[in-house]
């Protein structure tokens, strides 16, 4: 009977061990994948955070070739200001200048628009560095526009040139253009902001929607 009692604790105990072994082996199986998975989360902030600091500093390498390309715009408009480049366009092509902007890609090169009597527009191309005509194309696509230009501009005093010497006291002037959303003025652009001049006092103020993005 003691041999039997025996036996019996001695099997007892051999499950028993069995399943601890066998309840451990589950838990470090279950540990395993968790260590994994922490692993690939680490890996994939890693990759975030590298990917966040590519793109701020391409953000800043944009930034930077904005104001080197605002800097040569404006070095070029202190050459051949935006009031000598329309003198020059309309003693080449006589008419009436609506609009002139030094290209944006530092070619060096003021392009004026001017209308003509009938409404015909003509694109005359001004070097920056000496003033002079590089030639003048007709632009075709919409000879509405032309007469909608002038059509704002009637009663006006103060033509495009006067309004590019009325802004230039704010810095160089890089574009003048009608705008006649509204209330029609000339929207004149330089390096410190973007300005309205009156078409019939030439008074100066500084654009509406730049002011409030300034204060944001």
């Amino acid at each position: 009977m003691k041999r039997n009692i025996v036996i019996a604790t001695v099997a007892a105990a051999a499950l028993i061990g069995g399943g601890t072994v066998a309840a451990y082996a589950a838990g470090g199986d279950e540990s395993a994948p968790t260590s994994r998975q922490s692993s690939v989360r680490v890996a994939d902030d890693r990759d975030d955070s590298a990917e966040d600091a590519a793109e701020d500093r391409a953000d800043d390498t944009a930034d930077d070739r904005d104001d080197d390309v605002t800097e040569i715009r404006s070095e070029a408009a202190a050459k051949v200001t935006a009031a000598d480049a329309i003198a020059a366009a309309l003693k080449h092509t006589p008419g009436t200048a609506v609009s002139a902007d030094l290209d944006d890609d530092a070619s060096g090169v003021w392009e004026v628009n001017v209308v003509k009597g009938d409404g015909t527009d003509y694109d005359v191309r001004v070097a920056a560095d000496n003033g002079k005509v590089l030639g003048t194309q007709r632009d075709a696509d919409d000879d509405n526009d032309g007469r909608e230009d002038l059509a704002a501009l009637k009663g006006a005093r103060v033509d495009a040139r006067e309004a590019a010497q009325a802004a230039a006291a704010r810095g160089a002037v890089t574009d003048v253009d009608l705008d006649d959303d509204g209330p029609a003025a000339w929207s004149v652009e330089t390096p410190k902001g973007e300005w309205k001049v009156d078409l019939k006092t030439g008074k100066v103020t500084q654009d509406q929607d730049d002011r409030d993005g300034d204060d944001d």
